[in-house]
């Protein structure tokens, strides 16, 4: 254990004893400092972790306090109990008709599947955009075009590098956001009517990469807290002889669960037993509550099977539309596929992204992002205990912005969602989540909006209309 963690876990312990009460002042940076004979370094990365674990908040000018008393929260949702059988996906229809309904700007957007644009840097961002543009090299234009900008790869490289995983710049592709990448990873390896492992609850635009390709899902029972299973993936492994698995192992879309770093070296282990690749959707691992950015597979990869796929949409930047693949042994064949797809992501939003980076600003806007949205979790988990009906089971993700409901049985998630639309409130049901439409009294709300009333009266609301199909 790190020092930082020794300090905050001695504080945390202290906060349980009731040594320090809610609303008390606790000893500032440089006391601690001068008490403990750590650095201050040290003692903000304790403070910052005791903040992103919602037991303490800073007051500007005036230093740290213990966090409010909080409300009881509901009890977690175990893990989902799939089949295990082979299934033909068909979900778009149902997808694209629950997010056609939900695209107003005046509907509260818990159904989204992106956080608010109000916690991005988009003014600075702007200037990046202008300055590079201003420095353009147009012999860039062309030369850029089959891997994307070169700066950018190398800064891409480097954050590999800081995480623990070795990974060439020449390997990254630069893609149209992540779901390009995922779909090109995904293309590389499988022919129609090909098996692919995903888990269960899965992200709704992977089981339509699956129906689009003609492909076969396999669904694995997975845990909101730590992730897939690997009893029933091995048995899937030898059962269906996959050509693939597509998993998040960083806070997974929908349930928000967090693998290990033991259980990720495990799964990358027992797929290259299999010689089956694993494509990484890793677009939430900025996204953590903790003191450090969860491992990624990638880094437990010595065979090259690891199609780690991730971009700056959820963390940055939504609307430019960047992403990468580090696709290991099979980086020619995306980037081959690439090429007769969309040929090159725009060049100016990837110019603009190189310039930031290089600035060396992006690690402290994630850190106020990372608190921004711990913070809303916690308020969106008390009110959820507040207004929800009795029975309700709901996650408590490390990071990301989502968290997964489940409500108790006799609750129709489609027809709550029909009529939380009548009142202005989108939620994203779980049939949108399964290849066979399961979870039908599951919801996955979005808490990556800043937080205020209409937030808090709208979830008031859902209680409502959810108690009253019981």
């Amino acid at each position: 254990m790190k020092l930082y963690e020794e300090l905050a876990d001695e504080i945390a312990a202290m906060i349980a004893n009731k040594l320090l009460l809610p609303g008390e002042r606790i000893a500032s940076v440089r006391q601690q400092h001068v008490r403990r004979g750590v650095s201050p370094a040290t003692v903000f990365q304790a403070y910052y972790l005791l903040e992103a674990r919602g037991l303490i908040v800073a007051r500007p000018r005036s230093g740290y306090y213990v966090a409010p008393q909080r409300a009881a929260l509901a009890p977690e949702p175990e893990a989902s109990q799939p089949a295990g059988a082979s299934t033909r996906v068909d979900v778009s229809e149902l997808v694209f008709e629950v997010l056609g309904a939900a695209g107003a700007r005046d509907i509260v957007p818990f159904g989204s599947a992106f956080p608010s644009p109000l916690l991005f840097p988009m003014a600075r961002l702007a200037r990046c955009v202008a300055g590079s543009m201003r420095r353009l090299d147009p012999w860039s234009t062309v030369a850029d075009l089959p891997q994307g900008n070169a700066e950018l790869r190398r800064q891409i490289a480097l954050r590999y590098q800081r995480d623990g995983a070795q990974v060439a710049s020449d390997e990254i592709v630069i893609t149209n956001g992540a779901l390009e990448a995922l779909n090109l990873c995904l293309q590389a390896v499988t022919r129609p009517g090909d098996a692919v492992l995903i888990e269960s609850p899965s992200f709704y635009a992977g089981l339509q990469a699956l129906e689009r390709l003609d492909l076969v899902a396999i669904e694995i029972a997975t845990s909101p807290r730590d992730g897939i299973d690997l009893a029933a993936l091995a048995e899937a492994l030898a059962r269906h002889r996959p050509k693939a698995c597509w998993l998040m192992t960083s806070f997974q879309n929908p349930l928000g669960g967090l693998m290990p770093p033991e259980k990720k070296r495990a799964l990358v282990a027992l797929l290259a037993e299999h010689e089956v690749p694993l494509i990484e959707d890793d677009v939430y691992g900025e996204l953590y509550f903790g003191a450090q950015r969860p491992a990624h597979s990638k880094s437990f990869d010595s065979k090259g099977l690891v199609m780690h796929c991730s971009s700056f949409s959820k963390s940055l930047a939504p609307g430019f539309r960047v992403g990468w693949a580090a696709p290991g042994r099979y980086a020619r064949a995306v980037e081959r596929l690439r090429l007769t797809t969309s040929l090159a992501a725009a060049l100016p939003s990837q110019l603009a992204l190189a310039d930031y980076l290089g600035q060396g600003a992006y690690e402290r806007h994630l850190r106020q992002l990372r608190l921004a949205l711990a913070g809303q979790q916690q308020q969106m988990l008390e009110a959820i205990a507040v207004h929800f009906p009795a029975g309700t089971r709901v996650t408590r993700p490390q990071g990301g912005y989502f968290v997964w409901v489940e409500l108790p049985k006799g609750v129709d998630a489609l027809a709550l969602h029909r009529s939380a639309l009548r009142h202005g409130i989108s939620v994203a049901p779980g049939p949108i989540f399964s290849a066979n439409r399961a979870f039908g009294n599951c919801l996955r709300l979005n808490y990556g909006h800043i937080w205020d009333e209409t937030h808090e009266a709208a979830i008031a609301t859902l209680g409502r209309l959810a108690a009253a199909q019981l």
